[in-house]
């Protein structure tokens, strides 16, 4: 009984000295961060150029007038982000399914999936924005789309769907090979494997990293204003070169943080996915 009752008041004591670490190093975070922060507010807000920075980028009465109007635009980006997320989800895993795929009968497809993944992750996707934007339309042919924010989403569509066919790819390859053999051993056909006990493991596996790639999408999506849909950027843009001030610029950044921080953040928890391109 008193052998118990010392390892009971070992363990309360072990308890409450790590809870004293635990407040001491709260603390210590605490006063570092109010103290670098503080410095740097210190340095910027008395720097000799900030009543100008202030009035050029922080302006509340422009900030006002402008984010009606670029909230307005910032609901297109949304829409597009939405659309080209699931085509992007749909199309990746199709690619990654053909490249991994070793039915001889399939080697032009399985070959064209890999021509696919390099050439459209090597282009840059403002430059593949470009190309489809204006070459499209310029071919002059009956049936092919010539809106702006298709030809936009296509061709951010082209571009993730080879990122995100790769992480597919690697999640699929990390399932060990038994899984497969096990699958067929009670009867499942190689397609019922594949979605029945492949798939599903593969996709958590790679959760983070798919949502990482998606968190780059919606920042990504700004990139179709080259081509001329009036989405939050180019609003905040048109706005800026109006009044010659940078506040609708700001504007329109905090509503793409709005959304990007809180994925990020999921990412985090999620066990993280790398740096966000």
């Amino acid at each position: 009984m008193a052998e118990s009752a010392l390892i009971s008041d070992r363990r309360l004591e072990r308890e409450a000295a790590k809870r004293r670490q635990a407040r001491r190093g709260q603390a210590i975070a605490v006063v570092s961060s109010v103290v670098v922060l503080g410095g740097l507010a210190a340095w910027i807000l008395t720097s000799p150029g900030w009543p100008v920075v202030r009035e050029t980028f922080f302006s509340w009465s422009e900030f006002k007038n402008a984010f009606p109007e670029v909230l307005e635009g910032f609901w297109l980006d949304v829409k597009i982000f939405m659309v080209v997320e699931v085509a992007v989800l749909i199309l990746g895993l199709a690619i990654a399914l053909i490249r991994t795929s070793r039915a001889p009968a399939i080697f032009p497809i399985r070959m064209l999936g890999t021509v696919w993944v390099d050439l459209f992750r090597g282009v840059p996707v403002i430059l593949l924005i470009y190309l489809i934007g204006f070459g499209v339309p310029a071919l002059q042919l009956n049936g092919l789309p010539t809106e702006p924010v298709v030809l936009g989403g296509i061709a951010l569509t082209l571009s993730y769907s080879a990122y995100v066919a790769e992480v597919y790819r690697a999640g699929i390859d990390s399932v060990h090979h038994s899984q497969h053999d096990a699958a067929l051993a009670v009867g499942l056909t190689h397609g019922q494997a594949m979605r029945h006990v492949i798939l599903p493991q593969a996709v958590r596996r790679v959760a983070a990293p798919l949502l990482n790639d998606f968190v780059s999408l919606q920042k990504d999506v700004a990139l179709i204003s080259t081509i001329g849909p009036l989405e939050a950027y180019r609003i905040a843009q048109i706005i800026q070169g109006e009044n010659f001030n940078y506040t609708p610029l700001i504007a329109a950044a905090l509503l793409y943080l709005a959304v990007t921080v809180p994925l990020a953040r999921v990412v985090d928890r999620m066990g993280g996915a790398g740096a966000v391109r």
